[in-house]
């Protein structure tokens, strides 16, 4: 019932319904979603410019998911209640990145990459002056995102919301027991093993040198002969006696 009284009011204020819904950038984009950012296509000929003027603040709206059935356009960008900062604490939803139709110039180039960066400025996040900050986004989501055109605070033209758009989330280490626990026991048995060895390889080298300290290496593996002692003798020489005569 409620979305069809908002439909019913912006028809009544001559709002246009802009039949282009948001999209993510293609696949093959570096960083398409990371973990506080996504990168939209831009709208480029999406609005009619018989009825976005030159000077039409074309506004990004980010909202929670599950929040953006219930927003209204009656918004007005730079203020506390619509502010990044309130961001979703006090807030459904926040406006950012205001440009214009020369922003978005039609047709577009397809050799042209056209995008917009949601979620990149880190300097302003906690800035209330600016409450318009395209500050990281807080949380893994997930989000809606669409474009609203304004005249000053009065909207002229909306998109359709996007799809739903979940952020990266960072994997956790396995912590508990059953986790990775086969994992852990090879590593046990691997180290117990290395250890084994390193003092199998110890005892060996000490035993080396305790046998090089008690026979130098380098002399006890020479074989060297000794020293021949040769004894003389007196050589008796016999003579041949005359055979004894009978």
């Amino acid at each position: 019932m409620l979305p069809l009284l908002l439909l019913l009011l912006a028809a009544a204020h001559g709002l246009q319904e802009v039949t282009y819904e948001p999209t993510l950038a293609q696949g093959d984009l570096g960083g398409r979603i990371t973990g506080s950012t996504f990168v939209l296509e831009q709208p480029r000929c999406a609005f009619d410019n018989s009825t976005i003027q030159p000077t039409t603040s074309i506004w990004l709206v980010v909202a929670d998911a599950a929040a953006s059935v219930s927003f209204t356009n009656s918004v007005q960008p730079g203020m506390p209640e619509w502010a990044f900062q309130s961001f979703p604490a006090n807030t459904s939803a926040y406006l950012t990145l205001n440009a214009t139709l020369l922003n978005y110039p039609c047709p577009k180039d397809p050799k042209e990459i056209t995008v917009l960066r949601v979620g990149s400025e880190t300097s302003c996040a906690k800035e209330m002056s600016r409450p318009t900050c395209n500050g990281p986004l807080p949380s893994p989501g997930t989000y809606k995102v669409k474009f609203l055109a304004l005249n000053g605070f009065e909207p002229v033209a909306e998109t359709k919301w996007s799809k739903p758009i979940e952020l990266k989330t960072a994997r956790q280490p396995p912590s508990g027991p059953g986790a990775g626990g086969k994992h852990s026991a090879d590593m046990i048995a691997i180290t117990s093993i290395l250890s084994i060895l390193l003092a199998v390889l110890l005892a060996g080298l000490v035993a080396t040198l305790a046998f090089c300290g008690s026979d130098p290496c380098g002399r006890g593996g020479i074989f060297k002969p000794e020293v021949a002692s040769v004894r003389r003798y007196t050589t008796h020489h016999v003579y041949d006696q005359p055979a004894a005569r009978l």
